[in-house]
């Protein structure tokens, strides 16, 4: 599955391998010093825990999108502004301030 952050048009690009069984540490450090080039301190949003949320709601998604995906935007996270697109691709919205914003998407694997 493909994980994709962007700020201010720029984005940052994470292929996961095997969502059951990836280093969550090495994925978010590599998301908050992507923030860091921005002058964003992204670690009080907890994407430590969003990201496996996010990766719980869409492995599985080649045979049907599980109840995660969709409880998790129900649930909600935070101030982010989840939502489900079509295909099994959640996404993760939230305002930075001064008109900057964090997207977060999610792509599953179609094999």
């Amino acid at each position: 599955m493909d994980l994709d952050v962007s700020i201010n048009k720029e984005s940052l690009s994470i292929n996961i391998e095997n969502p059951h069984r990836f280093d969550v540490a090495q994925v978010t450090g590599s998301i908050i010093d992507f923030g860091k080039k921005f002058g964003v301190d992204l670690t009080p949003l907890e994407i430590d825990r969003l990201i496996p949320r996010m990766v719980r709601g869409v492995a599985g998604c080649e045979g049907g999108c599980p109840a995660d995906a969709k409880s998790l935007v129900r649930e909600g996270f935070g101030d982010f502004d989840i939502a489900y697109v079509e295909g099994g691709i959640l996404t993760a919205r939230q305002s930075l301030g001064n008109g900057t914003t964090l997207e977060v998407k999610l792509f599953p694997d179609f094999e």
